[in-house]
Order: structure tokens, then C-alpha cells, then sequence
């Protein structure tokens, strides 16, 4: 599946009711969406598929209400993922279980395809390995450059959808969107590997959190061992590379290291706590990772992908009939409910991680009183009504 229905000439021909650039959740939810409704769509993404991706390979309870809402849920077990019954906290020699409420890890190798071959089935058309560059306004439609190695065409759009993740959001020439990093972000690594200590048993997630980071693992289809880290920016060249980084961490925190890291395939992001400004314009919307991100701890990125691909279709629906600058500020109104809200937390604790002090205190009350950890699961998993946007 995942067959591109037209070539790179043949879109050209075509005045698309939206093109989304990005074929992440955010991306790929937002194109069944939206072709389910009828609507013309072209859904690109730089990358040839299936392909690997940092993340954390989880799937929350929120993530999971996305997925059934749109028939999905169903297919996670046949794909291999695996059930999620618990969080192992580890922290300077100690540990904290909790319980996690509902979740299955699954490595995005997988899950990218099942959401790409769900857009193609309603009647998306997928192009790989092509880059988007968005355009000028050209009467009714925005321009939006599309680029294979070295050929390119230039194709419309009523709408433009923007899911590309944490890179760069790229206009042709100055771009109105704007993204920076905070400066104490952290950068992202991960990577999968087959041989590792038998501590790391399935339908647990694992958290790791040092000086200098942490470290999340899980296990995944075909009994892989999905490593996801967020690194000081100095620490892996002080380390030597992300795999001797990585099990500093796990040894600091008391977890068996992982030796395979040291020879492993891994990647690396920008840094992870961004900001973007504008997320939408005339006849275009941001959203997904490249609206704004926050480190995530459990699935949570995800999530709020899925949520702002799944609330953006009634907007798109709108903008293709008859676009009004309202819907730019009805979009930033909207996307500050749904996802810049639910992110608070993360970025509390993710702010909490960089001072050990602080996180050698809120490991004590976790461990003590289980029930405040437990409050703050259920608070990140909760899915957020989507509000009527039409």
C-alpha cells in the first residue's frame, strides 16, 4: 500500500482543496479527515516510508480515543503493539511503579504506515520523499513548491496544511512563521535495538531521569527495545556519543545499561521545547509538532498530534469554501484550548527535571503518595472535547 496515485507532474495538474505537508499523526489524521469528507487532498512528506522516528513508541489513553474515533484502534494488536499496564520510575538509585491507565507501545516504523495507508483508503493521494515549500497567494488558492532530488512543480492549494514536525516551518522566501527554541530545551535521540538486559519486559515503560537528562525505554513488536532520550545539549559530546550518554543516565538512575546503544542506529531532533508564531495565516494552518512542542514523558506528543489533526478538518472545510481571516484566530483560539493548555504540565515538569533538587523532591512525593503521580497520568491521558468549530 502507500503507492503514490499520481506522479510528481500529474499534481501539478490538479488545484488541490488542500495540501498537507507532513505525513506524521497530525498530518495523516487531518488527510482522512478531510478526504473522507470529499475533499481533494494531497498529503506530502519528505521521507520514504516506512520510515524511523525519535519517539517514545507510546500511545496514551487520549492518543488511543483519537485512533478509535477514526477506526484505527482495532489494528493496533495486529500490527504487534503491545499493552501498557505500568510506568517504572527510576531516580538516583530509586524506583516508583505506577500504573498507567490504558496505552499500547507501538514503534512509529508501523504505526506512520497504518496511518498513511488509512489516508490513502479514503481517498488521500500520498507523495513520498517530496519536499514542500509554501508559496504566494495566487488568486483563490496558495501556491505550494514540491521538490523530488532535482526535479520540482509548482501545485495549489485552497488550503495548506503544515504538520512537518520540529524542523523549520519553510515558506519560499522570508517565512511568515516564525520557530525558536527555548533556551534551556533539551535535545532528542533515540533508536531500537534487539539485545538488552531481560529487566526491560514488555507492557512497562521505563523512565530513567539523571543530571543530565533522561532516558525512556519500551519494548515494541518483534520484541525490539524502543530507547527515546532527551539530552543537556552538551551532555552526548561530553559523553562521546548518544549511546554512552544514554547508559550514564540508566547507570545514575540505577537501571541496568544497555551496551547495544554504544553500536546502535541512532537519531537525533532539533531541540525538542519550541515555539512557533504565527500558526496560521491566509489559506494556512500549522499545527501537529510544528506548532509548538514541549518535552513529552509518556505518549503525550502524540496525542496532542492526533488532536490537532483530527480538530482542524471543520476549519479546513471552511477555508476551501470561502476563506475569512477569522479562521486564522479561530485556529490559534482553538489550538491554545486543545493542545498549548494540556502542554502546561509538561512544561512544568520538564522544568522541574533541569534543577536536581527539585526532581530529587518530587521523586520522594511520588514515592510516598502514589496518588498524586497517579493524578497527574490521568490529567496528561484525558482526551479534550473538541469544541464546534462549524
Amino acid at each position: 500500500m502507500m503507492r503514490p496515485c499520481l506522479g510528481l507532474e500529474g499534481v501539478a495538474d490538479t488545484v488541490w482543496d488542500v495540501i498537507i505537508l507532513g505525513a506524521g499523526p497530525a498530518g495523516t489524521i487531518a488527510a482522512h479527515q478531510l478526504a473522507t469528507s470529499g475533499a481533494r487532498t494531497l498529503l506530502v512528506d519528505k521521507r520514504l516510508f516506512p520510515r524511523g522516528k525519535v519517539c517514545g513508541a507510546c500511545l496514551n489513553a487520549s492518543a488511543l480515543g483519537v485512533l478509535k474515533s477514526v477506526g484505527l484502534d482495532g489494528h493496533l494488536c495486529e500490527l504487534g503493539g503491545i499493552r501498557l499496564d505500568g510506568l517504572e520510575l527510576r531516580f538516583a538509585g530509586r524506583s516508583a511503579r505506577l500504573n498507567l491507565p490504558g496505552g499500547i507501545a507501538l514503534s512509529r516504523e508501523r504505526l506512520d504506515v497504518a496511518l498513511v495507508d488509512l489516508a490513502v483508503a479514503s481517498g488521500a493521494v500520498f507523495l513520498p520523499q517530496t519536499a514542500g515549500l509554501v508559496g504566494p497567494i495566487q488568486a483563490d488558492a496558495r501556491r505550494v513548491a514540491l521538490v523530488q532530488v532535482d526535479r520540482a512543480v509548482a501545485a495549489r492549494a485552497r488550503v495548506v496544511l503544515v504538520a512537518t514536525g520540529l524542523g523549520q516551518v519553510r515558506f519560499e522566501g522570508e517565512s511568515p512563521v516564525k520557530s525558536r527554541s527555548t533556551a534551556r530545551s533539551r535535545i532528542g535521540a533515540g533508536c531500537l535495538v534487539d539485545n538488552f538486559p531481560d529487566v526491560y519486559h514488555q507492557g512497562t515503560v521505563f523512565m530513567t531521569v539523571g543530571r543530565n537528562g533522561y532516558v525512556g525505554l519500551v519494548r515494541v513488536e518483534d520484541g525490539q527495545l524502543n530507547v527515546a532520550a532527551a539530552f543537556n545539549k552538551y551532555h552526548v559530546k561530553e559523553s562521546g556519543s548518544p549511546g554512552a550518554a544514554a547508559n550514564r543516565i540508566l547507570l545514575e538512575a540505577g537501571l541496568a545499561p544497555v551496551p547495544a546503544l554504544d553500536n546502535a542506529a541512532w537519531q537525533g531532533t532539533a531541540s525538542l521545547t519550541r515555539q512557533t508564531r504565527p500558526i496560521a495565516g491566509e489559506r494556512f494552518f500549522v499545527l501537529g509538532d510544528a506548532a509548538g512542542y514541549i518535552e513529552p514523558f509518556t505518549g503525550e506528543g502524540m496525542a496532542w498530534a492526533m488532536a490537532s489533526g483530527q480538530a482542524i478538518a471543520p476549519l479546513v472545510w471552511r477555508g476551501i469554501k470561502c476563506w475569512e481571516p477569522s479562521l486564522s484566530r479561530t485556529w490559534v483560539l482553538l489550538h491554545r484550548r486543545l493542545v498549548t493548555r494540556r502542554q502546561y504540565l509538561c512544561r512544568a515538569l520538564a522544568t522541574l527535571l533541569h534543577h536536581p533538587g527539585l526532581a530529587h523532591a518530587a521523586f520522594e512525593l511520588v514515592a510516598r503518595v502514589p496518588g498524586v503521580a497517579r493524578l497527574i497520568i490521568e490529567q496528561v491521558n484525558a482526551s479534550a472535547a473538541l469544541p464546534q468549530t462549524s
